[in-house]
């Protein structure tokens, strides 16, 4: 249930961030939405302010219009967290942002790709590999990169549920259970 009340907003939030003559750039929005998130999840007193249901709305936008020019957060994202305080979603705002970002990729043709190496990759490495999987998906990719020393060597793309396994590791686990009949 809650994964639909996140994609709900987070649905309303893309039409208003993708709509003709918005001015905002969606990765700035998903940005903003982070920056005010990272201080939600850091900060025991704001979640407190903010989730206490004695604590009258007008009390909790205050906070947010102070923070939200602390942060230099666009109108928009500041109004948007006042929807959330107003209809008691603020707890799911890291959902919320999730499903934005999800959205936003879906309507802009990109896919989300995370790359495990064994190894740190060089930015000609990250590049052929972002192009590689671009082509791969026939949409752009947005490629996160993580060092796992246990791959021993090469890559594994992760994108949604699927998995490419390039890594030394996976080879020597397919070799195993070709060996043991396992496969």
């Amino acid at each position: 249930m809650p994964e639909a009340v996140a994609s709900r907003y987070a649905g309303v939030l893309a039409d208003l961030v993708t709509k003709p003559g918005s001015t905002l750039e969606p990765q700035r929005v998903v940005e903003e939405l982070e920056t005010f998130e990272n201080a939600f999840v850091a900060s025991a007193g704001l979640r407190r302010v903010l989730l206490a249901p004695g604590v009258p709305p007008v009390r909790k936008r205050a906070v947010i219009t102070e923070l939200a020019r602390a942060m230099e957060l666009s109108d928009l994202v500041k109004r948007f967290l006042f929807v959330l305080i107003d209809h008691r979603r603020t707890e799911l705002l890291p959902e919320i942002r999730e499903a934005f970002e999800s959205e936003i990729d879906e309507r802009l043709g990109v896919v989300r790709v995370d790359v495990a190496s064994a190894r740190q990759l060089t930015a000609a490495q990250r590049e052929r590999l972002a192009a590689g999987l671009a082509r791969l998906t026939g949409k752009q990719a947005r490629t996160r990169f993580n060092v796992e020393p246990e791959l021993i060597g090469g890559v594994v793309a992760r994108i949604g549920s699927t998995v490419y396994d390039g890594s030394v590791r996976g080879q020597l686990e397919d070799l195993k259970r070709q060996l043991t009949g396992g496969g």
